[in-house]
């Protein structure tokens, strides 16, 4: 893992929390796109090397729906970059950590992405991500 790649928070409104991460900030959103097979809009600001990703659902049955259902607005999860998405699944699979997802997907901002279930890294929900060739 080469560095802490982005933090995920999760919104309900995605237009008003823009705003407020704007005016946090002090700049704009680069980014706002959806990934349809998450069912999540998402936008992104840049902070120095790392990236605060505000993520709101897009249907009422997509991940972060329900976990707005369980918790609050507020950190969903931290992601982390990696150059060989592969090698790090089989080396944390062997250091005994419990992958949602084991294929990669796609994820945003052109990433390929693997979550770590938060019961095997203290309660916190990881993801690994690999910018896409």
């Amino acid at each position: 893992m080469r560095k802490i790649e982005h933090i995920g928070i999760a919104v309900k409104d995605l237009k008003a929390s823009n705003d407020l991460f704007r005016r946090l900030l002090g700049k704009d959103s680069y980014k706002e796109e959806e990934v349809a097979g998450e069912g999540v809009l998402t936008s992104f600001f840049q902070v120095g090397e790392t990236k605060v990703e505000l993520l709101q659902a897009s249907r009422p049955d997509s991940p972060i729906a329900k976990y707005l259902e369980k918790k609050a607005e507020g950190v969903h999860h931290l992601a982390f970059d990696v150059e060989d998405i592969h090698g790090e699944v089989l080396r944390l699979k062997a250091a005994g950590f419990e992958i949602l997802n084991e294929t990669p997907k796609s994820g945003a901002d052109n990433k390929l992405v693997v979550f770590l279930h938060p019961k095997s890294t203290n309660g916190v929900l990881v993801e690994l991500c690999q910018e896409r060739k």
